[in-house]
């Protein structure tokens, strides 16, 4: 598939300070494509750039063969945006914003399924600065889709949403990319990126950490899977530690966890055989998108810590 967005060797600095440091990736025609990342990691300011509303430093950004600052009109008119942090006059009321954001475009998208789909037909007469948190979210996501966008851009898009109404949007944003809308997605819960995205670009200090398929990023976690048991027997530290493919082991109440892979998990399971040990309360995991994205931002969360 051709890239309708192009992003290559992105600069941004603040005070003398990089917060993006050579970002490259492109995102498909049609594809979700996640961004994720630690908070401070230059995931909006990406984004931002991408939107013509920051200018780089340094570096090459394209959408659909535009650049976002020096044809910010063509880009406007072809990328819709909602904002990790937005703003309307308080007294408009939700109708208004809806009838306001159709106008601007030649070709809007009809708002009242839009509304409907995102739980606002009964707030229409709602001004702004009366909406809930979680409203006020779900009408800029509306905004953002009013124009009949070819790609959009969605920033943290189901913060403070309800796990309800967080669903819902994800099938909405599912709609929205079988319509064929290019979807750029910056979002930090690890369930929305997994479900989602077909690919997911991992920032880490202003640079791309990883970039893979979700079920590729997890493939990468230093623990693929996790068993947890509590043994009949104690066990010989010598045998748990030269288990093959072992990446971790915890014991804490009598209890055993080990990361690793398919093998650790086959491995201890004859060791405790010929122990005849049994295995009490006995759990196999496989990892997930947190993991992965743990074991990849590493340092990040460990200065933060600090």
């Amino acid at each position: 598939m051709p890239s309708v967005i192009e992003v290559t060797d992105l600069r941004k600095a603040y005070g003398g300070r990089a917060v993006v440091d050579g970002v490259s990736f492109a995102v498909e025609e049609g594809e979700i494509f996640g961004i994720l990342g630690p908070n401070g990691a230059g995931k909006t300011t990406t984004v931002e750039c991408v939107e013509g509303l920051r200018a780089p430093d340094g570096g090459r950004i394209r959408v659909a063969g535009h650049d976002p600052v020096a044809d910010h009109d063509e880009v406007a008119r072809i990328l819709g945006a909602q904002l990790q942090q937005s703003e309307l006059q308080a007294k408009l009321t939700v109708r208004e914003a809806l009838e306001l954001y159709a106008a601007f475009h030649p070709n809007p998208a009809d708002w009242r399924p839009l509304a409907e789909r995102l739980g606002l037909t009964a707030k229409l007469g709602t001004r702004f600065g009366k909406l809930s948190g979680g409203q006020q979210q779900r009408l800029f996501i509306a905004l953002a889709l009013i124009g009949g966008p070819r790609v959009v851009v969605l920033d943290e898009l189901t913060t403070g949403l309800d796990p309800r109404a967080r669903r819902a949007t994800w099938q909405l944003i599912e709609d929205v990319r079988a319509s064929g809308v290019t979807v750029l997605l910056v979002t930090h819960f690890m369930e929305e990126a997994q479900r989602l995205c077909d690919r997911i670009a991992v920032i880490d200090k202003g640079r791309i950490a990883a970039l893979d398929t979700p079920a590729g990023l997890i493939q990468r976690s230093a623990g693929a899977t996790v068993v947890s048991f509590t043994p009949s027997a104690p066990l010989d530290e010598r045998e748990l530690y030269g288990l093959p493919a072992l990446a971790s082991v915890e014991q804490k109440d009598g209890r055993i966890t080990l990361t690793g892979t398919d093998e650790t998990v086959n491995a201890v399971i004859s060791l405790l055989a010929r122990h005849h040990i049994t295995a009490r309360q006995l759990r196999v995991t496989d990892a997930t998108l947190d993991d992965a994205f743990l074991d990849l931002t590493e340092g990040h969360t460990k200065e933060a810590a600090a």
